[in-house]
């Protein structure tokens, strides 16, 4: 078995890391684009001609199934690397969890790069899945950009500004960027009030992980026999991980088997 996923960046990390936990039998194909990062900014049409680069290095691998481990792409790109590689690759694209955050009750926020917040495609996801819970869209300006470099400073000042902007009263934080799963403790610290119960937070990595699974007809096997296999594609060429994915025990897990290939 073989999962692609593809970023613009590391934040593939925690669903790759996600996918080796499910299936530590499976091999990974990580293909980014340090080159064309970030790609929050750029156009819809930007996004999405990046996106197909980075999804046709992954796709020359023969992969089983691709993860668009990465909101915006999922936003903007997901119709046309569908159009291009199903039915031959299922494409699997990432979903801010706003339903389960809402179903727990409660005043939720969603942390995401200042290009989602308030854009339609958010404002649908909240309409359609919120089920009338007290939302606020929190943005979140150079968090993802933090992230990707392992820059502790900005890292901080930007989880503190985003934490400044969230209702003390918050039960749960929706991770709408899947960088952020990388920060999750330090996102949990700044944002859980003193007294109060703990705050849960959301991300998408271990729903997409089993989702890519399901569309593949494979079963979760956890216990299954390691058999490590890991390909990283930095826009198109084949390297290692970057350096700053090792500050993260996800990127150190996938280190850890790719170096005993």
């Amino acid at each position: 078995m073989k999962i692609a996923l593809m970023d613009s960046g590391i934040g593939l990390l925690p669903t790759a890391a996600a996918v080796r936990r499910l299936r530590p039998d499976a091999d990974l194909v990580l293909s980014s684009d340090p080159d064309g990062m970030p790609w929050g900014p750029r156009t819809p049409a930007d996004v999405t001609e990046r996106a197909l680069a980075v999804a046709r290095a992954a796709a020359a691998h023969r992969p089983d199934a691709l993860i668009v481990a990465c909101n915006t792409a999922s936003v903007h790109a997901l119709p046309a690397l569908r159009a291009e590689l199903e039915p031959g690759i299922p494409v699997i694209g990432t979903v801010p969890a706003i339903k389960p955050a809402a179903a727990g009750g409660g005043s939720v926020a969603i942390w995401a790069t200042p290009a989602t917040t308030g854009s339609p495609y958010q404002r649908g996801l909240i309409r359609d899945f919120a089920d009338g819970a007290a939302v606020t869209e929190v943005p979140c300006p150079g968090l993802a950009d933090a992230a990707q470099h392992a820059d502790e400073e900005a890292i901080d000042r930007a989880i503190a500004a985003a934490a400044a902007l969230t209702p003390r009263d918050v039960r749960a934080v929706v991770l709408g960027c899947t960088h952020y799963e990388l920060l999750v403790e330090r996102i949990r610290a700044a944002v859980q009030p003193h007294g109060l119960p703990p705050v849960v937070l959301h991300g998408s990595a271990e729903a997409v992980a089993a989702q890519a699974l399901r569309r593949i007809g494979a079963q979760p096997a956890p216990a299954a026999a390691p058999t490590p296999g890991i390909t990283v594609l930095l826009s198109g060429r084949e390297s290692a991980l970057p350096a700053a994915a090792l500050a993260y025990p996800e990127g150190r897990l996938l280190d850890t088997v790719d170096a005993a290939r």
